[in-house]
């Protein structure tokens, strides 16, 4: 008898993550393979082909971790975004991908949001798109179709070239495409995550040692595929999105109008969301282990926080190392420690850091709470669920109990869940989710803690109005050659 599972595929923004899940959500094995960033001068770009060679590693892995009585049923992708890919009639990439962390189509991203009446966060890969066609006309030109990371990759394993949506990104009229100058043409035929795109190509198939015809299931952004993998299934459900960026999203039964909000369909039947993304959250921790404390053991660095008293001494830290998303929107934002005093060590500054992390996800939390949408819980992904520390401040701060998931790598079982229901093994996405997600501990606020967390978040909102005008007087200046790049380990 064979067990059967879903190669589930997430690409990060540093390293993919594969795994074969069983239809009941099992993780039966599970590989990691990084691939690099270039960055320079607000440019972050990243090879496809990098993205297809850490597949075929990763996949090779699987094969010699798994049991023999495994059907992989199908193959799912999911992956970082908005990166957006410029592909010829091949499917070969005409230029780097643009991932979503450079800032050279800002201009763009104005500019079709006005002309569109759409929010920058819906845009998607168009502003890349766009900025492609207006800077750089040879590889414009040899261009057939811009793509998502996870569409590229859905493109690469079984040759159908499909945008999905109902996720985080929206279509505008092709006439005001083409006014702009970015050709309607380019922009592909839309499906529905969780579509069958068809069957994988022999090339595909031989690459990864599976057989030809396995069903590919049209997959989504990261963080939409968390929601999923997280269990999010009623109105007040939220999620920490984790990664490098980091991001907040809470489920909602009607469409909420939250201005400044980012506000989508959710990838659930008669369900919607609010929230945003941010730019470092995430990788705040890993930039401060590694270029800072030059890759100090972070275990040690936790013990040390944990014996910092909320609060952190008065420390507080803005994480703004790459710009800054939802809720500011600027890209020019920098990051910084304020409060700092002799009396301060590292323990201090990985207590600011991860309380900084927290107050930014409260930071578009609490608009929504305003507005009447409640939020009755948080659950944690990515590779910060293992810190409980940083779970425990996340609920201090937020003050909702956190739900850490049985499976960390919550986009990656999103993947599995689209992937089983995409092929019949479950009738729908909630029933999917009922069978494949699961809870493996929950943490209540301490409500001893409350006094001084509203005080420090009062601290955090008044900071980046103070010193925006300072940022972008230094945001002038040349930014590092490098930039964090790997998902948050939260160890």
């Amino acid at each position: 008898m064979t067990t059967p599972v879903v190669l589930a595929i997430d690409l990060g923004t540093s390293e993919l993550k594969a795994g074969l899940v069983g239809v009941d959500g099992s993780v039966e094995a599970m590989a990691r393979v990084p691939y690099p960033t270039e960055h320079a001068e607000g440019r972050a770009e990243q090879d496809p082909e990098a993205w297809w060679a850490a597949l075929v590693d990763a996949t090779a892995r699987l094969h010699a971790l798994a049991d023999p009585g495994l059907e992989v049923v199908a193959v799912c992708p999911v992956a970082h975004g908005p990166t957006c890919v410029a592909v010829d009639g091949s499917g070969a990439a005409t230029r780097p991908a643009i991932a979503w962390l450079d800032r050279r189509s800002s201009a763009e991203s104005a500019e079709l949001a006005e002309a569109t009446g759409l929010p920058i966060w819906l845009l998607g890969i168009l502003p890349a798109a766009l900025w492609i066609e207006r800077n750089e006309p040879e590889a414009a030109a040899r261009t057939v179709a811009y793509l998502a990371a996870w569409e590229w990759l859905g493109l690469r394993l079984s040759g159908t070239a499909a945008m999905t949506v109902g996720t985080d990104q929206a279509v505008p009229g092709r006439r005001v495409l083409d006014a702009l100058g970015l050709p309607s043409e380019r922009v592909p035929t839309a499906v529905a995550p969780g579509a069958v795109l068809g069957g994988l190509t022999a090339r595909a198939a031989g690459d990864l040692g599976l057989p030809s015809g396995t069903p590919v299931v049209a997959g989504l952004n990261d963080a939409y595929a968390s929601i999923l993998g997280a269990g999010l299934l009623e109105p007040g459900d939220a999620i920490d999105t984790g990664g490098s960026s980091g991001g907040f999203a809470v489920l909602a039964a009607e469409r909420p109008d939250i201005p400044g909000a980012w506000v989508a369909a959710a990838p659930l039947p008669g369900r919607w969301l609010a929230g945003g993304a941010m730019a470092t959250t995430g990788a705040a921790f890993d930039w401060l282990v590694d270029e800072v404390l030059d890759g100090l053991d972070p275990d040690l660095l936790l013990d040390e926080a944990a014996a910092v008293p909320a609060g952190a001494d008065g420390l507080v830290f803005l994480p703004y190392l790459a710009g800054e998303r939802s809720p500011i929107w600027d890209p020019l934002a920098r990051g910084a420690f304020v409060g700092l005093t002799l009396g301060h060590g590292r323990g201090h500054l990985a207590r600011a850091v991860l309380e900084g992390a927290a107050h930014a996800l409260r930071h578009v939390a609490d608009p929504i709470r305003a507005a009447g949408f409640p939020v009755n819980g948080l659950r944690v992904s990515g590779g910060n669920t293992r810190s409980h520390l940083w779970n425990h401040i996340k609920a201090d701060i937020l003050g909702v109990p956190v739900a850490v998931p049985e499976v960390p790598d919550t986009a990656m079982l999103g993947a599995a869940v689209l992937g089983a229901t995409g092929v019949g093994a479950h009738v729908d996405l909630p029933a999917a989710i009922g069978a494949m997600v699961r809870m493996a501990e929950r943490i209540e606020p301490d409500p001893a803690t409350r006094a001084v967390h509203e005080a420090r978040h009062a601290t955090y909102r008044s900071l980046y109005p103070a010193l925006r005008d300072a940022m972008h007087e230094l945001g002038d200046a040349p930014a590092g050659s490098s930039a964090p790049g790997s998902d948050a380990s939260g160890r």
